[in-house]
């Protein structure tokens, strides 16, 4: 059976590949939201800790001997704690300046990383073997679905589908977005908007480690694989609109579906869907789907 003159397995294939693209594009743009919305940085570095976490579960399981579901948990602490490091020394000094000032910082930063790990590891790739639990693949009928892929999906969703309901609908989500509107008044109730501030890059930051924890077993862990997706990555968080938490979520899973079956119907566009539509969201929504218009 084909649709269009595609066969249905391969249609199913495509869409599922988009899917785990999305899904690495809803986290890391979901990271973006978080930091822009609730700290007003345009954080470049996103790709760079992204690739960090990668090579913390890859340090991690050549070194230290820890496996992968032990790193799925350290890597993203760890790289979030440098996150908070790197808030505190640099970046806190760059809020009340225009944003032109914490995009330099931050890709000024990005070079500097990749460049490290690049004189460690060098250019080529490192392999990291899909865990045991989640090898082969399952017969859904339409199609086989790699257990790795699926359990991606699954992640990426849980982690993204939590964040947005503390963010939007619990009393730490209001504190957050309170202590970035008037953090003058959310002192006074005796909150500590410096610390939350610091914790808050830090966890934007460990979404992305966590996004590259789950990109290592099907990528090989390069110094660039952050960079070749940072900015499709920048692209979604623009389409959804600029700190939209739902924003984010929805349009970087739709937009990886898009992309998907741009590659089935016309390979050519596959790299070039994403800012095309951006451009035609950008003439219509200036604020991006979600955005807020000012």
């Amino acid at each position: 059976m084909a649709i269009f003159g595609v066969p249905l397995q391969a249609m199913f294939g495509q869409l599922l590949l988009g899917l785990v693209n999305g899904s690495f594009y809803a986290m890391l743009s979901l990271g973006l939201a978080v930091i822009f919305g609730l700290l007003n940085i345009i954080n470049f570095t996103h790709g760079a800790v992204y690739m960090m976490g990668a090579y913390a579960a890859y340090i991690l399981m050549t070194v230290l001997g820890i496996g992968y579901w032990p790193a799925l948990v350290l890597a993203p602490l760890a790289v979030g704690i440098f996150g908070m490091v790197i808030e505190r020394t640099m970046l806190r000094w760059l809020y009340k300046l225009d944003h032109l000032y914490g995009f330099l910082l931050t890709f000024g930063l990005t070079l500097v990383l990749e460049g490290l790990f690049r004189s460690v590891y060098g250019v080529s790739g490192q392999p990291y073997p899909v865990p045991d639990l989640l090898r082969g693949a399952t017969d859904v009928g339409f199609m086989t679905l790699p257990n790795y892929r699926a359990w991606i999906v699954v992640a990426s969703l849980s982690v993204c589908l939590i964040t947005w309901y503390v963010i939007e609908r619990t009393k730490l989500g209001a504190y957050l977005r309170a202590g970035t509107e008037n953090p003058q008044l959310v002192q006074a109730f005796g909150i500590n908007v410096p610390l939350m501030v610091t914790l808050t890059y830090g966890f934007g930051v460990a979404l992305a480690a966590f996004a590259g924890v789950l990109a290592a077993p099907v990528i090989q862990v390069n110094p660039l694989m952050g960079s070749n997706l940072i900015i499709v990555v920048f692209a979604v968080v623009v389409i959804g609109g600029m700190g939209s938490i739902l924003g984010s979520i929805l349009t970087g899973l739709g937009l990886g579906i898009v992309e998907g079956l741009t590659k089935v119907y016309y390979p050519e566009a596959s790299s070039t869907v994403v800012f095309v539509i951006m451009a035609i969201v950008l003439m219509v929504r200036p604020a991006g789907l979600f955005g807020r218009e000012k």
